[in-house]
């Protein structure tokens, strides 16, 4: 099905935006709950499984670039790229999860093997998505319903992610992840409008890698992408610790989950709107203050303290919407700004990757050996005020850094695009 003119109604933005489920359903556990599964299942201590997840996110984030960059090249099709990466997940999930017993030095390389092919296949995968999305069309008001349909189809993958892990373990998750993938992946590649690309005499010069950077609004977007990021990756990396160690609340894991990422999920339609009116910059930037304003109240919390956690988990919910929808309308737009849509936007989404694996290196790299070092030891009792602090008072400091940057973007021109070209499904 190829984009036409028109209104991109709700069965193409689902058969599109779908596929958003299971990579969902793989980013949760590895973002999550991989740091405490090899904390708990192996000998391997929190500097071990930290300098493995720095190691492995940081050559992930350098290898994002670079399949942008050839994606946007070789100018293959979504479609095929999308395939290419089913087999690819599924081995590297089983892989992660379900290692064999091994010594403590091969099982540190196992770990960071799997993390290498899952990242790999993620970064594939969830790159062609993106730019699939972003090409649909250049209409702002689409635009906004693209993301905010393929980001809300995400939120419900953690939400099935987090429940199955909390009733059923790993096994299940495994088993629902690759049911998940393969029927997503076959309704994206069979029903899913197909973008308009631009003819094969207009692909970009070799120099692909670099066309991103030379915007000098896309250069501000990424900086406030790489603080939020740290921002909302540092609680993500340190969630359980803080709600097993220092809330004592390690049962109620899943539900706080739930309520965060459900609340997500309602907010989406509010931001949609509140974009409509307000432009996407200025909504998310309001989301940051809300944020911020909310989770800082985390660190008052005593153990225990189960409905005020699970208070903060809603409002802050609410706020991770505009995170999820938000952003990546905004690349869009910068993109079709820029006279790029069509053809180049897997270069964008490479880097736009790239920052995403880094913020998540620096929140891994950086908490986890900092919390050994002041005491903190998982299960043992030992610098909780440490990782309070660290878990809720640093990302709200990142977040009102992130909001500033924002508001000093020049980003208003990408709100005023011509009419012409813009590339919709009826």
């Amino acid at each position: 099905m190829k984009a036409q003119a028109g209104t991109l109604n709700l069965a193409a933005l689902f058969s599109y935006g779908l596929f958003g489920l299971p990579l969902a359903m793989l980013a949760l556990p590895i973002y999550i709950y991989v740091a405490p599964f090899y904390a708990q299942r192996s000998r391997l201590d929190l500097a071990q499984i930290g300098a493995v997840l720095l190691a492995a996110r940081v050559a992930a984030a350098f290898i994002d670039p670079a399949l942008g960059a050839w994606m946007a090249r070789k100018g293959r099709a979504y479609a095929v790229l999308i395939a290419m990466s089913l087999p690819l997940l599924l081995l590297g999930f089983g892989a992660l999860f379900h290692p064999p017993a091994l010594p403590e030095a091969a099982t540190l390389a196992w770990f960071l093997a799997a993390l290498l092919l899952v990242y790999a296949a993620f970064g594939l995968a969830s790159i062609a998505h993106q730019s699939w999305g972003a090409a649909l069309t250049q209409a702002p008001a689409q635009r906004v319903r693209v993301t905010a349909v393929r980001e809300g189809c995400g939120l419900l993958g953690v939400i099935v992610a987090a429940g199955l892990t909390s009733v059923s373990g790993y096994d299940g998750l495994s088993l629902a992840f690759a049911a998940c993938l393969l029927a997503a992946g076959a309704l994206l590649l069979a029903r899913a409008p197909r973008p308009l690309m631009r003819a094969a005499d207009n692909a970009p010069p070799p120099g692909t890698w670099r066309l991103p950077l030379l915007q000098r609004p896309f250069r501000w977007l990424f900086a406030v992408l790489l603080v939020n990021g740290v921002a909302a990756a540092i609680p993500a990396t340190l969630f359980l610790f803080f709600a097993s160690d220092y809330l004592r609340l390690g049962h109620y894991a899943g539900p706080f989950l739930i309520v965060y990422f459900c609340a997500a999920a309602a907010s989406m339609p509010a931001w949609v709107a509140l974009a409509r009116r307000f432009g996407e910059a200025r909504a998310w930037g309001g989301a940051m203050l809300l944020a911020a304003s909310v989770f800082v109240w985390a660190y008052g919390l005593d153990a225990g303290g189960a409905w005020g956690f699970a208070a903060i988990c809603l409002l802050s919910g609410l706020a991770l919407g505009a995170d999820l929808a938000l952003p990546p309308a905004l690349l869009a737009g910068l993109i079709a700004a820029a006279g790029h849509a069509g053809r180049q936007e897997a270069a964008y989404f490479g880097w736009w990757n790239w920052g995403v694996q880094m913020s998540l290196a620096l929140a891994a790299g950086i908490a986890l050996p900092l919390l050994g070092w002041l005491g903190y030891v998982p299960g043992a009792g030992g610098g909780l005020p440490a990782l309070s602090a660290t878990y809720a008072l640093l990302p709200c400091a990142l977040k009102l850094l992130a909001a500033l940057l924002l508001w000093r973007a020049p980003l208003q021109h990408i709100y005023s695009q011509p009419v012409e070209n813009r590339a919709c499904v009826s």
